[in-house]
């Protein structure tokens, strides 16, 4: 079963109600990590009754990644609204990863908690996960695009999107070894360089 996304839900006021539970989840996450995320807690927090809840979201695991949808979601649309600076698009795309890589860095717990649940969603979070996705990818390829033009109208190729897909992935990779105290901030830059360069030499 996945989570009810917005394009699922009908009104006005169930779309209100699943934002009012992201930004519970996001604002309890913040404060303490994964394990402050509790279905009860959200609930509480979010002014909905734990039934509802479950309604919209039927694991913590299904929640939280929502929630990171959310944040990239809202990384889109920031950058969206402005040009993306650098002459290349590696330069782009690493200004975009360095500035969302550190926005991350800012709040660990949130952090920590959001990854953890990426790395520990499992088939039946697969929606979730695919939303995740779309959002990343798309905001590599409006870094990867041509600046004078609205996203909309920017025609990609199957390999730039491949292209995509893979630098997300390694971004994605690289945020769970800082997470889990295996790469530094720094280590996290430098992979991210490395593969940038080379995937759009």
């Amino acid at each position: 079963m996945s989570a009810l996304t917005d394009d699922n839900l009908g009104s006005a006021a169930q779309r209100d109600r699943r934002q009012r539970i992201l930004e519970a989840t996001l604002a309890l996450a913040s404060k303490g990590g994964f394990d402050a995320v509790q279905m009860r807690a959200v609930a509480e927090r979010a002014d909905v009754a734990l039934g509802t809840l479950y309604r919209y979201f039927p694991s913590k695991i299904h929640l939280l990644v929502s929630a990171l949808a959310r944040e990239f979601e809202r990384a889109n649309q920031n950058f969206e609204r402005k040009t993306i600076p650098g002459e290349t698009p590696p330069d782009r795309v690493m200004y975009v990863l360095g500035r969302t890589t550190r926005s991350l860095q800012r709040d660990p717990n949130l952090t920590e908690a959001l990854t953890r649940a990426f790395m520990f969603a499992d088939a039946s979070v697969a929606n979730e996960i695919h939303v995740v996705g779309m959002h990343v990818t798309r905001l590599l390829m409006r870094a990867m695009g041509d600046q004078t033009q609205p996203i909309d109208t920017l025609e990609p190729t199957e390999e730039d999107i491949a292209i995509a897909k893979v630098i997300g992935d390694v971004w994605l990779a690289s945020l769970v070894q800082w997470v889990t105290g295996r790469a530094s901030a720094s280590d996290v830059s430098k992979s991210m360089d490395v593969a940038v360069r080379l995937l759009l030499r």
